[in-house]
């Protein structure tokens, strides 16, 4: 797939959308072989749709490339300060497009929207062999967090938080 110079086009799609699945399975594929097994997180493909969260691909030409998602997490308010929580999801660059900007940009699209939709913090899971992502969040103003979700107790977890919306409760 040819995408160098080619500019990346960010929708929102429903998480069911067949290109979108596609990059899971190459995402899931990936953890396969970085961490011996997929992500068992548990995912209910409605929790990607408005209001309760938003799905973005991103295209380069008619080749999807890069994708990801936020659902609202009320159950961890209490956990981040009483502030309105969501979880980042699903972010992932194909490896033939990665190294051009693509996941900083649909991370910040996630921001925005989030904060629009009133989320004042997201959250997020990644793990330890995954450095590219943990330097992305990190330089993307993300800071540790105590571990929650599926993989809390993993050694191999790393979460992280970030404010986007207005900080003051309603």
């Amino acid at each position: 797939m040819e995408t160098q110079g080619r500019e990346l086009v960010l929708d929102e799609v429903a998480f069911t959308d067949a290109r979108v699945q596609r990059l899971v399975a190459e995402v899931q594929a990936h953890y396969v072989a970085i961490y011996g097994g997929p992500d068992e997180s548990p995912v209910d493909p409605l929790q990607f749709s408005a209001p309760r969260g938003l799905f973005v691909l991103g295209v380069v030409g008619d080749e999807p490339v890069a994708m990801g998602g936020w659902r609202w997490r009320r159950e961890l308010d209490d956990r981040f300060e009483g502030h309105r929580v969501a979880e980042v999801k699903r972010m992932y660059v194909a490896t033939s497009a990665r190294g051009r900007g693509f996941a900083r940009r649909v991370l910040a699209r996630l921001e925005s929207t989030a904060g629009a939709a009133g989320v004042q913090r997201l959250v997020l899971e990644t793990g330890t062999m995954q450095p590219d992502a943990i330097a992305l969040y990190e330089s993307s103003g993300y800071e540790r967090v105590v571990p929650f979700g599926h993989y809390a107790t993993s050694p191999y977890v790393r979460c992280f938080g970030k404010r986007v919306g207005r900080a003051e409760l309603s």
